[in-house]
């Protein structure tokens, strides 16, 4: 999960990740639709690799980069607890503002 969570720090790598989220793309397709090189693509493409949140492939000499969204599953298992936490606090103060409104009338 650390190496999920250290990819997903990065702006651009986020960007890289919502692109592939719509569709596939090669490296070049996503170095255009960020404002940095393309080595720092490749980096940046490395990282979220050697995370497992992409896949690629090679098409004739063209890679192509996919989401692979289930490496995101334990991450979203983490924060399922505080999903649940923020919940109950929500819940709670609905319960306070329902209180507040009987008050008044």
């Amino acid at each position: 999960m650390d190496a999920v969570l250290h990819a997903l720090a990065d702006e651009s790598r986020r960007t890289m990740l919502e692109i592939l989220r719509d569709h596939q793309a090669t490296a070049g397709e996503l170095a255009d639709a960020l404002p940095i090189a393309r080595p720092g693509v490749s980096r940046h493409l490395r990282v979220l690799r050697e995370a497992g949140l992409v896949d690629v492939r090679q098409e004739a000499q063209r890679r192509i980069y996919s989401l692979r969204p289930e490496a995101l599953v334990e991450v979203d298992e983490w924060l399922d607890g505080y999903r649940a936490l923020w919940r109950h606090r929500l819940d709670a103060l609905h319960t306070e503002i329902a209180r507040g409104k009987k008050e008044r009338k």
